[in-house]
């Protein structure tokens, strides 16, 4: 039988966590109960354990002489089993292994102890949350070897010597009105060294999760259960060093309190993204770091016999550990149900072909509205965020757009690895799943736009300086612009997360070989601009030296951004990519109708902080606010990582999308924005959606003292036309500030958590904008999003002149919603390009003078030139 990865489960209610068990039988209702025995392949040796555990972290883990060895010393080193769950019903279990010390370890062993966690549960209950950070009660033998259940204790049953290689066993059975414990330590032949007895152990502490453990450190009392924390650290506890590595052989669970959930195996197809785009589909199969080089993977397409067609195949990377797919002339009229192959070795030396399956969806050309959920912030403060999923599925978006910060350095715990590459790049991997691991449901069948920002590539902020390489790591490292990581690492991060975009505008690397992946996605005739608004971007600290710029913040008192920040020779987009926009604003070839720019980071900077303050530093540990206060010291920042500067590439980037009338959808900002960007008078620019954090542990906020000019009517305060720390103009529609809310847990739900929603209508050419809090269920009767939302506007506000010189009304065209160009004949320059609705449209531009006006078909090679057309007042 071949082995078919499941579908991810949906964690249950928040609030029925603590303590409450029934969530546990619900899930397992109808399980039967199920034994199991590992089987680690004797001829293989490679970082992932298989299917049916979770290492953490991957990168301190390998497969080598037919068993699973922890073979990098740290805290709390475990691997879960994804597969099996103590129950909370009536009966017994017992789990056994057979461990030993790594052979080339003779020093004396130090801190720590190895064995078992059992009754492993996370905050969120579910079996994602258990096997990344959940907490159980700790069984087995410390680094003195003294056996211990939960707490050592001195006196307890001691082995005579410290643990080299031994079976050992942990035992429950009902004992009264809980459980007795027996835990046992055997010699290899057999024999019975120590023994300890723990009875009356309360029945709650046992159901959940199963683990080993090898642990360096101090032997911490349990169990404990997880608290939901945010923090930027890693997880105490978890630090590199000490000195148990140990090896795990033929690792057992079995007993009547044991469930079997087969369809959690995770693994060795993850996950899969792609995009469909003018009749090409690009498809990357994330995989498990299965290391064999020999073995490819396979794409098929169901027949509509009902047989399965393998259309291409593709190897692994060795780096990524992805398998890319480009399928031209895909028949994009259709839905195409598809499947990845992947034949992989089992314990026992045989082959199990592994199948992953989706569905690529029709391309929407038929749709009255295309519905992109937009996200931003992907920290696992939160995780795996099947509150998201759940919520997001309720809107049935035609495409997905993360744009940016998927993972961050501290996703998973265990703090950050950088070097040697193999480690660094297993560590990120490790992030990167949990990404797929949340929205795999989503992605099997929805087209994705998936963009790296700092984040991703281990940056606090990034000034790309056109690829350089950078020296150092944190402040000192980004600082000076460029990478701080190797660039084969970088392209890496960029293979696993961009692969399956269309193909670049224009493919050549940049400088150290970095690739690129700026492109264009068409797709139910909205034509997507993806940018890369880091790489190329300047360091401020090394134009801008009178200002003594640490981490994007001027740290002398008497600079003006707004006066001096605006440097000749700064780039923002770059040359390269500034073309692809010209270009792409004026192509409205197959039957576009909208266009919409997605990249990182909004290009103003929509956040304010305490006076005088000259770092974002202290924005998590601001007081976040009750509903109706307002704090009255607080001004817009001069923030350099923020797209605001440098002032005058941001007005050109923003004249091009203007060019095509185009929306902008970012995030990185953890603060969800709506806003119309000014560039030489107010309201004359694109407007722009910001989507708040999915998870958030850096709550920006908008609190300027002064209220903002021209508010509508009864509007809040904090909205109206502003000028930002840098001068730019701006014009600020809703905020969705961090606010103290009832919704549990208000560690997370209190910092202003959400996603976009943003519906483009064909016939109308209406654009709705809302940002969502992540504990509304849209659902629900009189669900809403964020005050401030939804937001209507027309295709047109985004930049069209509204007053001022007009030209001739045009002429019918002959055929219905033509493209209309409009070129001024003094510059030759293109000052606008747009598909308009039925046949009438009056031309407006931005000063007097003649204009060529042309009305075109670019799909049927229609055009009609209208040249000398002078504007009237």
């Amino acid at each position: 039988m071949p082995f078919e990865a499941g579908r991810s489960s949906h964690s249950l209610s928040r609030r029925e966590f603590a303590g409450a068990l029934g969530g546990f039988a619900a899930t397992a209702r109808g399980q039967e109960t199920a034994a199991f025995r590992s089987a680690w392949p004797a001829d293989i040796e490679r970082s992932w354990a298989g299917p049916e555990y979770w290492t953490n972290p991957l990168q301190d883990w390998r497969i080598r002489r037919g068993r699973l060895e922890c073979f990098v010393a740290g805290g709390d080193r475990n691997v879960f089993l994804l597969t099996r769950e103590i129950l909370p019903r009536a009966g017994e279990f017992e789990t056994r292994v057979r461990l030993g010390r790594l052979e080339e370890d003779a020093f004396p062993l130090g801190e720590g102890y190895v064995g078992f966690r059992v009754g492993i549960r996370g905050y969120f209950r579910d079996y994602r949350d258990s096997a990344v950070r959940g907490d159980g009660l700790n069984a087995g033998v410390t680094a003195e070897g003294r056996l211990f259940i939960g707490t050592p204790e001195a006196g307890s049953a001691a082995l005579g010597a410290p643990p080299e290689q031994l079976e050992l066993s942990l035992q429950a059975a009902p004992s009264g009105t809980g459980y007795g414990l027996t835990l046992e330590a055997r010699s290899p032949g057999g024999r019975r060294i120590a023994r300890l007895v723990r009875e009356q152990v309360p029945a709650d502490w046992l159901p959940g999760g199963i683990a080993l453990v090898c642990s360096s450190g101090p032997v911490p009392a349990s169990p404990r259960r997880s608290e939901l924390t945010p923090d930027f650290a890693a997880r105490p506890g978890t630090q590199r060093g000490g000195t148990l590595r140990f090896w795990f052989r033929d690792w057992q669970v079995s007993g009547s309190k044991v469930a079997a959930f087969e369809e959690r195996a995770f693994g060795p197809i993850l996950f899969t993204l792609y995009t469909l785009s003018r009749g090409v589909l690009k498809l990357t199969v994330q995989m498990a770091p299965v290391d064999d080089p020999e073995r490819q993977v396979l794409l098929q397409i169901r027949k509509q016999a009902g047989s399965w067609e393998t259309i291409a195949q593709a190897p692994v990377d060795p780096l990524s550990r992805t398998a890319t797919f480009r399928v031209a002339r895909w028949d994009d009229t259709r839905d195409t149900p598809y499947r990845v192959l992947y034949a992989m070795r089992d314990g026992a030396g045989r082959e199990t072909e592994c199948s992953f399956e989706g569905r690529i969806r029709k391309d929407p050309t038929d749709k009255p509205q295309i519905v992109v959920a937009a996200f931003t912030g992907n920290n696992d403060f939160g995780f795996p965020h099947a509150d998201v999923v759940r919520h997001v599925s309720f809107f049935r978006p035609d495409l997905l757009a993360f744009t940016g910060d998927n993972i961050y350095e501290r996703v998973g715990e265990y703090g950050t690895q950088r070097e040697p590459l193999a480690a660094a790049v297993l560590d990120y991997l490790r992030k990167w799943y949990l990404f797929g691991w949340e929205y795999r449901d989503l992605l099997r069948e929805i087209p994705a736009i998936v963009i790296p920002d700092d984040h991703d590539v281990y940056h606090g902020n990034l000034w790309g300086a056109g690829g350089r390489r950078a020296e150092g790591t944190g402040f000192e490292g980004q600082d000076q612009g460029g990478y701080t990581m190797p660039a084969e690492w970088v392209n890496m991060v960029q293979r696993t997360q961009t692969s399956h975009l269309p193909d670049p505008y224009d493919p050549t690397p940049v400088e150290q070989g970095i690739t690129v992946y700026y492109c264009e996605l068409l797709y139910g005739g909205v034509s997507f601009a993806v940018l890369e608004d880091r790489k190329w971007k300047s360091a401020p600290k090394v134009l801008l030296p009178q200002a003594r710029i640490i981490n994007g913040w001027p740290q002398n008192p008497a600079y003006d951004a707004a006066r001096e920040g605006d440097v000749a020779g700064a780039e923002l987009l770059g040359p390269r990519q500034e073309k692809f926009l010209e270009a792409w604003a004026a192509d409205w070839s197959g039957g576009a109708w909208m266009k919409v720019v997605i990249s990182q980071t909004p290009f103003a900077d929509v956040v304010t902080l305490p006076r005088g303050t000259t770092s974002d530093a202290v924005t998590p540990k601001l007081r976040i606010l009750k509903p109706g206060e307002y704090p009255d010291n607080e001004e817009p920042v001069m923030d350099h990582d923020s797209n605001s500067w440098p002032q005058t590439p941001r007005n050109r980037a923003l004249r091009l999308m203007r060019k095509a009338f185009a929306l902008h959808i970012a995030g990185d900002q953890h603060l969800g924005s709506t806003i119309q960007y000014g560039i030489d008078d107010w309201n004359d620019g694109p407007w722009a959606i910001s989507v708040p954090s999915v998870a958030n542990v850096f709550p920006r906020r908008w609190f300027p003292s002064r209220p903002g000019r021209n508010r509508k009517p009864g509007a809040p305060r904090n909205t109206g036309e502003f000028l930002d720390g840098f001068g730019n103009k701006m014009t600020v529609h809703a905020v969705a500030n961090p606010i103290q809310v009832d919704a549990d847990p208000p560690a997370l739900h209190s910092r202003a958590p959400g996603y976009g929603i943003i519906i483009l209508e064909r016939a109308t050419r209406r654009i709705t904008l809302a940002n969502w809090p992540r504990w509304v269920d849209p659902s629900a009767a009189g669900a809403r999003p964020y005050p401030g939302w939804p937001i209507v506007i027309e295709q047109l506000d985004n930049g069209f002149p509204r007053t001022g010189p007009a030209l001739p009304p045009l002429p019918d065209a002959g055929f219905d919603d033509p493209v209309v160009q409009v070129v001024d004949e003094l510059s030759g320059e293109i000052v606008y390009t747009v598909r308009i609705r039925g046949r009438r449209f009056r031309p407006r531009v931005f000063r007097p003078g003649v204009y060529t006006v042309r009305l075109t078909d670019p799909d049927r090679g229609i055009v009609r030139e209208l040249r000398g057309q002078r504007t009237r007042p």
